[in-house]
């Protein structure tokens, strides 16, 4: 009967060893995830951060930079006004000179609905 309990003891003895060594194994594994989702967030914002900068670059070789691009449409725009103000010049006259006639030229005549009683 001792040999029995000896032997039972024994068993959970190991029992208990195996749950131990399953239990650090899996404190292990989790903490080799971890480590790995860490590593692999690391490299995700390493190769974003890269990309943005070949962006930059590229957007700067072919559209120059934001105050370059602002200075070029507000000499486009001031090119376009001075055009407009001068064609205003050129036909001003003779846009006046033809409203004065249309305003000048009065025909006076009945409207077709007023009937004469």
């Amino acid at each position: 009967m001792a040999s029995q309990t000896q032997g039972i003891q024994q068993l959970l003895a190991a029992e208990k060893r195996a749950a131990e060594k399953v239990s650090e194994a899996r404190k292990r594994k989790a903490k080799r995830l971890k480590q790995a989702k860490e590593e692999a967030q690391d490299e995700v914002e390493k190769y974003r951060q890269e990309r943005e900068r070949q962006f930059k670059e590229f957007e700067a070789k072919h559209m120059g930079t934001r105050e370059g691009v602002a200075a070029k449409i507000d000499a486009e725009t001031k090119v376009k006004i001075e055009e407009m103000n001068k064609m205003v010049q050129t036909q001003k006259e003779a846009v006046i000179k033809d409203v004065l006639n249309l305003v000048y030229d009065i025909k006076p005549e009945l409207h077709i609905n007023y009937r004469l009683n």
